[in-house]
């Protein structure tokens, strides 16, 4: 009997994907004979992997990983456990499962790709299957980068596993790495040169050379922080990873908006708008699922992150989660541009109908960047409020790269690290009269990770930039005791990594180890 594929490789869910080259028409039957044999059928396959960065509600690992950090709290409502769970550190049953679930789906997708690509007709050019080829591999490094930093030791496979393969071991971290190391290598050297002024709008949000040069960055970074490593698992070196993120500077086209606060959609009418030059690589998002739950097209995070139960406008309303702690707002210059155009701030806004009513652990900050406006909300277009949210989650900025390029070449060549730096810091105040000067040392870095904190606050990056830095460090900045809703304690013996969800322990018949710590 032949074998019918509908959610191995999500056909059915083409439909979902409604932006550009995601827009894909479905297909109700396919048999594996059948499919894997035009390049238009190994486009819907490789759709079907982008398809997988979409998937995510309240524990997406953008909202997961601020949460944990020193930037927020979990917020939301008093029976909205979860997010204060995530703040606090505190385990509970199946934690992460749909995490878990959500980077080994992607991973599978890409692996089922991979493995039958060469069996797609691709005539005399083969461009195409280079191309691919490379942006699956990407979005696998992409997922086992997020996997393994999250839980440490997880399963490692590049190929479709049979079911007497199921139960796999954990892999050492080192092998995960050099695996996302190989992948985003492959993809950074075939992935077509294309600046960005020449990028076609109906390939905005596919993985292009420049998010693989600028990934590259961002893993060696935290591979060699975290595990005190001198290149990345045996791939890359530190002078490649330099190369790479220079080209990528000097060659692809793309540069800081003017003004910083015109990056976000709380800067209404002057908001730049998405894929601006700025935009490396975003995870694309519409509202054209327009209430359709079995869909997967709109923003979650950002209902989470909103207002609690009250539209104040501008901004739109949410659940009240994430709510951004005093030491952040605190943390900017009084004349830093970005502090406002970041944070929400209840009382410097004069939101004078703010309401708190079952708000939990309010400190009068929200989050500005991915707050939802009332104009034009997702009810207003025809969706719903919950699930139809439609700004992208820019997972690379411009600004980011030039702060790790900065970063690496701290040592190397400070006066090109000074630039980088300056170039962000002169942006964020409008002048140059707030520079600071870098040196060769731990305090040079220091002036790099405090900026680091400002630029990128509440993007996904503090937490994984605490605990690049050491265990230690990233305690130091979590703890909390100032009141006893506020609570926090950063559980060292974690090492920073995630709870691994029961089931899927249960499941491998005691194959998985449960991370220490928990």
């Amino acid at each position: 009997m032949k074998k019918i594929f509908l959610a191995a490789i999500a056909i059915a869910l083409f439909a979902s994907c409604s932006k550009s080259f995601l827009e894909r028409s479905p297909v109700d039957e396919q048999t594996e004979e059948s499919f894997y044999k035009t390049p238009d059928q190994a486009l819907q396959a490789l759709v079907a992997v982008y398809n997988e960065l979409e998937i995510g509600d309240y524990d997406n690992i953008h909202l997961v990983s601020e949460l944990a950090s020193d930037d927020c709290f979990g917020g939301g409502g008093a029976s909205d456990l979860v997010w204060k769970q995530w703040d606090r550190f505190e385990a509970s049953s199946n934690m992460n499962l749909t995490l878990w679930q959500k980077y080994y789906t992607g991973i599978y997708r890409a692996n089922i790709l991979l493995s039958k690509i060469d069996n797609v007709s691709w005539g005399s050019d083969t461009t195409l299957k280079t191309q691919y080829i490379a942006e699956a591999r990407f979005l696998r490094a992409y997922f086992y980068f997020d996997v393994v930093r999250m839980f440490g030791h997880v399963p490692l496979t590049t190929k479709p596993l049979t079911p007497s393969e199921l139960n796999l071991a954990q892999a050492e971290p080192a092998a995960v790495y050099a695996q996302i190391a190989q992948d985003l290598k492959y993809a950074a050297d075939n992935l077509t040169a294309t600046p960005y002024s020449s990028i076609s709008s109906s390939n905005y949000g596919r993985v292009n050379k420049w998010a693989a040069e600028a990934m590259i960055g961002r893993v060696f970074l935290y591979y060699t922080g975290y595990y005190s490593q001198n290149d990345l698992a045996g791939v890359i070196t530190k002078a490649q990873a330099v190369t790479y993120l220079d080209n990528l500077i000097n060659t692809g086209g793309y540069g800081l908006v003017s003004n910083f606060a015109n990056l976000w959609q709380s800067a209404l009418t002057n908001f730049v708008g998405e894929d601006n030059k700025e935009t490396v690589w975003s995870i694309k998002f519409t509202y054209k699922g327009l209430g359709n739950w079995s869909q997967h097209n709109g923003n979650r995070m950002q209902v989470d992150i909103a207002i609690r139960n009250q539209v104040l406008n501008p901004y739109y309303k949410g659940w009240g989660a994430g709510t951004v702690s005093a030491g952040l707002w605190n943390a900017y210059d009084n004349n830093d541009t970005r502090r406002g155009a970041s944070i929400v701030s209840i009382a410097n806004e004069n939101l004078t109908a703010y309401s708190q009513g079952d708000q939990t652990q309010y400190t009068g900050y929200f989050w500005k960047k991915y707050t939802p406006m009332n104009s034009g909300n997702a009810v207003e277009m025809g969706g719903d409020f919950q699930i139809d949210n439609y700004y992208d989650d820019v997972v690379i900025r411009y600004a980011d790269v030039l702060l790790m390029a900065a970063e690496l070449n701290l040592d190397g060549n400070l006066a090109k690290a000074q630039d980088y730096y300056n170039q962000v810091r002169d942006r964020a105040f409008q002048s140059t009269s707030y520079r600071k000067t870098l040196t060769a040392d731990a305090s040079g870095k220091t002036l790099i990770m405090n900026e680091r904190r400002l630029e990128l606050a509440l993007e996904g990056q503090r937490y994984w930039d605490l605990l690049r830095q050491g265990v230690d460090v990233a305690k130091a900045a979590i703890d909390n005791a100032s009141t006893s809703d506020m609570t926090v304690s950063f559980p060292a013996a974690t090492k920073g990594l995630f709870k691994i969800p029961e089931q899927e322990i249960s499941l491998s018949n005691g194959v998985y180890q449960q991370n220490a710590g928990w």
